[in-house]
């Protein structure tokens, strides 16, 4: 099934996830080549470009203002900085500089500071990404207009799990945001995260979700969670262990096998 007119259900996914490594790897294998080009690989740079003092509490990040994990909050980063980072990016190889910012979501000011990177950063000849959290009505066109390319926001976990990981927003504003970023025209860059205490059951329902997505993430980041001291997530149980049999390598097949089809980049 790679028709997006059809939708994966729960149970569909769960039997692919179920699948030996060597038989999912085949399978996801011939869908990507279908589409992709063979042993390409898309290298991109990331930067942040306003760290910590973020006033979400989400449970794995240390730039959480709510968490004592030694991260202060800085400024936003001058201009010049970023330019500088960027270009030696390109240098190393990157074809696509990606900036995050450490906010629930960005006020017009300071969206008029990220617009000025991406213009400066697309002269470079470099694709550009950013992630600024939650995007109001407006600011994703605003985005569009001033050349961005993409926009990384990830929904982490499955719907029925992202209230035990973050309490200060909703699984449907992320949702919403991405809807957004679709409409302006954006590509959008969205996965998750492994470790969080998840379930099989709930990394097959994640996957689903973004397979299920019209058009699909043209990105699709699949971490692992980084246990961090003065986090709530810092005691988690390392999540390769026999009981959750290693998830990593099948959830990135599964991005290859259901997402692969008919975008211009592969997941990550």
């Amino acid at each position: 099934m790679t028709n997006q007119s059809l939708r994966w259900t729960l149970p569909e996914v769960i039997a692919l996830y179920q699948q030996p490594l060597m038989d999912l790897l085949w399978q996801a294998q011939q869908v990507h080549r279908q589409h992709q080009t063979a042993n390409e690989v898309q290298l991109s740079s990331l930067l942040s470009i306003k760290t910590g003092g973020c006033p979400e509490d989400c449970s794995y990040c240390p730039q959480s203002s709510r968490y004592d994990t030694g991260i202060e909050k800085e400024r936003v980063l001058e201009l010049e900085r970023v330019i500088e980072a960027a270009r030696a990016a390109r240098a190393g190889g990157a074809t696509r500089f990606c900036m995050g910012a450490a906010w629930r979501s960005p006020t017009e000011a300071q969206l008029d500071e990220v617009i000025a990177m991406v213009q400066e950063v697309k002269a470079l000849g470099l694709e550009t990404c950013v992630t600024l959290g939650m995007l109001k009505n407006g600011q994703a066109e605003r985005l569009k207009q001033a050349g961005l390319d993409y926009y990384n926001h990830n929904l982490d976990t499955s719907e029925d799990y992202y209230s035990e990981i973050i309490t200060t927003r909703s699984y449907q504003d992320r949702l919403d945001t991405l809807d957004r970023v679709q409409a302006a025209g954006l590509s959008t860059c969205s996965g998750g995260i492994v470790g969080l205490g998840e379930s099989r059951e709930q990394r097959a329902a994640l996957i689903a979700q973004l397979a299920n997505r019209s058009p699909y993430p043209h990105s699709v980041p699949i971490n692992q969670l980084v246990r961090v001291p003065g986090t709530p997530l810092a005691d988690n149980a390392p999540w390769m262990s026999s009981s959750s049999c290693a998830p990593l390598p099948w959830l990135v097949l599964l991005c290859l096998k259901l997402l692969s089809g008919s975008q211009p980049a592969a997941p990550q």
